[in-house]
């Protein structure tokens, strides 16, 4: 791959892929937008690995509490803030994974994959950000996260299968509908990213681990580099706007680009 796509992809999915704006939209457009190659599931998957880098790097802290919380949670004794944490984040992933592997091995996933389907999903996800961002409450912490909520945000998570949607961007949605605040509603959605990243690359990287070569491993490395980088760059900029600053900035983006997308999909 070329360099220059290949940083390009790094940037763009590190960069989006923990603002509420669609990371999975953007990569999917820019093969169909600028003409360049689809980068290929090896890279897909070497960017999510280094998204997940930035996000456990980024949240190390509550990462570890829920590793340390996790033998607890799986035994049952939810007695511990780091096992109520382990066990929030299995309830909220099961029911991407189940959506997901539905999805994925039906073939039904690959129809989604449109300019038009985005084009709605970026337009009406986002202002259903914002409508939940100015109506929703602010009196819940990640502490107050419990098993009712993990499954709410869960299926809310569910729905960042349809391309365009974006995972943080539901998630928070979901969230601000609970009654968590900007800060630590997005500090949830960035943690539920962990298993769901991990997931999806654990069923793609099996399938596509024995097909590639060491040139392809190669722009795999530097691809996963990039985007880890970038990532964190990005979280941690949003993570400091949340304290002074709505949703509002990104949901204005996405209906832009909603609209820019389906001016394109019915005019041609």
């Amino acid at each position: 791959m070329p360099i220059f796509q290949l940083v390009l992809v790094a940037l763009i999915q590190g960069i989006t892929e923990f603002l509420p704006v669609s990371s999975s939209g953007h990569l999917i457009l820019l093969p169909g937008l600028t003409g360049l190659e689809d980068q290929g599931q090896v890279i897909d998957v070497a960017v999510h690995v280094g998204t997940l880098a930035a996000v456990v790097i980024y949240f190390w802290r509550d990462v570890r509490m829920g590793l340390a919380g996790l033998p607890r949670a799986l035994s049952g004794r939810l007695d511990t803030p780091g096992a109520r944490l382990a066990m929030g984040l299995i309830v909220a992933t099961i029911p991407t994974v189940l959506f997901g592997a539905a999805l994925h091995f039906s073939g039904f996933s690959d129809s989604l994959r449109s300019i038009t389907v985005i084009g709605w999903t970026m337009l009406g996800f986002g202002l259903l950000l914002y409508w939940a961002d100015q109506k929703g409450a602010a009196v819940k912490q990640v502490e107050d996260w419990g098993l009712r909520d993990a499954l709410m945000m869960g299926l809310w998570q569910m729905l960042a299968l349809i391309p365009g949607t974006s995972r943080s961007g539901i998630t928070i949605t979901g969230a601000r509908q609970l009654g968590y605040s900007r800060e630590e509603g997005a500090r949830i959605a960035m943690l539920m990213s962990i298993p769901t990243i991990l997931a999806s690359g654990i069923l793609l990287g099996t399938e596509v681990a024995l097909d590639a070569d060491t040139a392809l491993m190669r722009d795999a490395g530097i691809a996963a580099a990039l985007a880890m980088v970038s990532a964190l760059a990005a979280l941690s900029l949003m993570m400091r706007l949340l304290r002074s600053v709505s949703f509002t900035p990104y949901v204005i983006y996405r209906v832009i680009l909603g609209l820019i997308l389906l001016t394109i999909a019915y005019g041609s």
